[in-house]
């Protein structure tokens, strides 16, 4: 198939309607079956069991399609190639992210990576000595460091927020909003939150911790930045929804993107003139995004290939992709809770989980789980490598129930 009769398969597919399982072959598919066409996309090793995508995606068929057809060019004619395509897909792969965010092309730049996009919005901040900043105590490294950084170079405060004392499972909504808007001030230039946490699965709730701020008259003057990357792709919501001035994410998560790339959204496209040029971008003089994304080559097989990955999710549907890893995090968590040694570091409440589950075995090391899932029962998950460094499951498209409760089958085992 080419790639939009798959594109438009795959949606079939998930929406019930017949699908054409190959070339002159025909399928009546249901909804539930849709996810198994889903899953055909990855070329995932059939004897395990991976719950592991929030660390680094599985290429699905379009996006691995996209890159063998740019390789095969680069390597026939790199330069002939490179002048021929390189504006053109830049272009597309920007159109695809604002569209599938719901904003301007003008308001996306195009990066390798979350941590160089943090890495780049912070540096990039034109801060002064008295400034402040405020992050929290749970934020990835990625995130902690560059502020570090940025303060020692600027004279800069960074202040940093307890969200919670126990655990994340038991924290409130309301808890959330008034610990960090209770913790900006007069002076705080930049708050610094991430949407989902990566090493307990807690969902920020953005939107309603913006409305606070300007309910309190404290958002003139200050800069909301999120790490997105644990959302992005797994949540239904767009840049409007969550109120942030900047939005940074990797593309090689919950995307299922080509690995290798990322993206910055701003609410405005006026905003990236705040923010200095660390790497040169080719193009300083436009405010577009596009021409504020750090210059130099970069994998040019794997950036062109980005739209393919955002053409998938909205061709499946974000609002059914969502749902989808809702429902298989709710699954796994309400096995976790009956299992008696499991303690749960994810939320219940769907509205502040997305798709990471985390929790401990009381009595077994963390990294023992992790080894012996895999190696006793053929199951990949992950540890967090910072914070409560617990067990994490994250299920994606690409699983099932039939998986989750093979995972929970194996903790009883286990625990």
């Amino acid at each position: 198939m080419d790639r939009r009769r798959f594109l438009g398969a795959a949606c079939l597919a998930v929406a019930g309607a017949a699908l054409p399982a190959r070339a002159g072959e025909g399928l009546q598919v249901r909804l539930g079956d849709g996810w198994d066409e889903v899953r055909a996309l990855f070329d995932l090793d059939p004897a395990l069991v991976h719950l592991g995508g929030l660390l680094i995606a599985s290429h699905p068929l379009p996006v691995r399609e996209a890159i063998e057809r740019h390789r095969k060019g680069l390597d026939r004619d790199p330069v002939g190639y490179v002048f021929a395509w390189d504006t053109k897909e830049r272009v597309r792969a920007v159109e695809a992210a604002a569209a599938y965010f719901g904003t301007s092309s003008r308001s996306v730049a195009l990066t390798d990576s979350t941590t160089m996009g943090l890495s780049l919005l912070y540096h990039g901040m034109r801060l002064q000595p008295g400034d402040e900043v405020v992050r929290t105590e749970h934020d990835h490294y990625a995130t902690w460091y560059s502020l570090d950084l940025v303060a020692a170079a600027t004279g800069a405060a960074v202040r940093a927020v307890r969200l919670y004392d126990e655990s994340a499972a038991a924290v409130r909504e309301e808890e959330l909003v008034e610990r960090i808007v209770g913790a900006v001030g007069q002076k705080t230039r930049v708050l610094a939150l991430t949407w989902v946490h990566s090493s307990s699965g807690l969902v920020l709730p953005i939107g309603a911790i913006d409305a606070e701020l300007r309910r309190r008259g404290l958002r003139e003057g200050l800069r909301l930045c999120v790490d997105g990357v644990h959302g992005f792709g797994a949540l239904n919501a767009a840049m409007g929804d969550l109120g942030c001035d900047f939005f940074v994410a990797g593309c090689h998560k919950w995307l299922h993107g080509p690995r290798g790339t990322g993206v910055v959204y701003a609410a405005r496209p006026e905003l990236f003139e705040e923010i200095a040029p660390v790497i040169p971008p080719f193009g300083v003089k436009h405010t577009e995004g596009l021409f504020r994304s750090p210059g130099g080559f970069h994998a040019f097989e794997h950036r062109w290939a980005l739209a393919e990955a955002f053409e998938l999710h909205r061709s499946i549907g974000k609002p059914r992709i969502a749902a989808r890893i809702t429902q298989l995090a709710s699954e796994l968590k309400a096995g976790l809770a009956e299992i008696r040694r499991v303690r749960l570091h994810t939320p219940i409440d769907p509205a502040l989980s997305a798709g990471i589950v985390s929790f401990d075995v009381d009595g077994v090391h963390p990294a023992q789980v992790v080894a012996r899932l895999r190696e006793e029962h053929g199951i990949v998950v992950t540890r967090s490598p910072y914070g409560s460094r617990s067990v994490r499951v994250s299920p994606g498209i690409m699983n099932g129930s039939a998986e989750i409760e093979r995972l929970l089958q194996a903790l009883h085992a286990l625990a």
